[in-house]
């Protein structure tokens, strides 16, 4: 069975299989393009059996050279090893930040996700990013579905269960299924809510500040909402987000929340409203559906959320990069949706 049909039935939320058109570009640092269909990742004689295949996070992996395998098993190796164990009798954060997509908007995004979430939640030594070139830079391992699972396990043998915390940040395209893994032409995955689930409860990861950035990213929140859980989306689960053109510095969703909202000193809750009024205005100018972030904190999460936020600088850092709502665009062609 071709997957294309059952991409059309369950609204894809970004044009995952169209060649994007980057902009001028460090040649050395330049990003894949895509330009090839995306792939059939389901397995199943019927439809409902196929979609239920997407479950496991399917994954595909093709054409790749040896020596960069070599190279991506090394820095990510590197990478892990020089995070620092949790330290007793205190509420440690540890960062993850991904971007599951080549389009080099991603990369920028992940990148600064990374140095806004370490310096808010006290996360030096503890803080991982994995993303592909974004034009300037190629020095970080690659974000992947695999990636993120070994970071995930890694992370897991260093902290407390007890009193750490997951602060985990992705960000890419989405769909009804889930989030999109798609590095050019060579990667492809789909990483589904009840395979995070699955792996986070495997390692046994339960204190968690998990923010979701894609279309449809509300599809998360029912399997991962837990007492000890405080999830974050960048739209609701029949919705999509926006900003996500390749020569774009941030998302809607990353520059209005990430970019903004957390680099001021005020709690995680609040935050999340004013990054969503933020979004809702650009989308009302921009004259697009509205994505409808959401949020939700559980009850135990309320409880530890303050212990781990009395750490954050009690002064705002300023916002970096291109803003992602210009107003002079008002009349210019609606932004991509992701």
């Amino acid at each position: 069975m071709h997957l294309r049909p059952i991409i059309g039935l369950l609204a894809l939320g970004a044009s995952l299989a169209l060649p994007h058109a980057a902009g001028a570009q460090d040649s050395s640092a330049a990003p894949p393009e895509h330009t090839a269909p995306f792939p059939n990742l389901g397995i199943g004689e019927t439809r409902e059996e196929v979609i239920e295949s997407f479950d496991l996070a399917p994954q595909l992996r093709r054409g790749e050279s040896a020596r960069d395998l070599l190279d991506q098993r090394r820095r990510l190796d590197a990478a892990l090893g020089a995070l620092q164990r949790q330290r007793p009798g205190t509420v440690d954060a540890y960062v993850i930040t991904i971007a599951l997509d080549s389009d080099p908007v991603f990369a920028r995004e992940a990148r600064e996700a990374g140095r806004v979430l370490q310096s808010r939640y006290d996360g030096a030594g503890r803080t991982l990013t994995l993303a592909g070139p974004d034009g300037t830079s190629d020095d970080l391992p690659r974000g992947s579905i695999d990636a993120l699972f070994v970071a995930l396990a890694h992370v897991a043998e260093l902290m407390d269960p007890e009193e750490d915390v997951l602060v985990l940040y992705t960000t890419s395209h989405g769909m009804k299924l889930g989030l999109a893994y798609h590095y050019g032409d060579t990667g492809y995955g789909i990483l589904s809510p009840a395979r995070m689930k699955a792996v986070l409860e495997e390692v046994g990861i339960e204190r968690r500040i998990l923010i979701l950035s894609a279309c449809y990213s509300g599809v998360f929140v029912p399997a991962l909402a837990s007492d000890d859980t405080a999830i974050l989306t960048a739209a609701a689960s029949e919705r999509t987000s926006f900003g996500c053109r390749p020569e774009n510095d941030w998302t809607f969703y990353g520059d209005a929340l990430i970019n903004r909202a957390l680099r001021q000193p005020v709690a995680l809750d609040q935050a999340a409203r004013v990054a969503s009024l933020s979004v809702a205005e650009w989308e009302t100018k921009a004259r697009v559906l509205a994505s409808l972030p959401q949020i939700s904190i559980g009850a135990n999460a309320r409880g530890w959320l303050p212990q781990l936020e009395a750490r954050m600088p009690r002064v705002a850092s300023a916002p970096v990069g291109q803003p992602a709502f210009d107003p002079a665009q008002f009349n210019q062609p609606v932004p991509a949706a992701r």
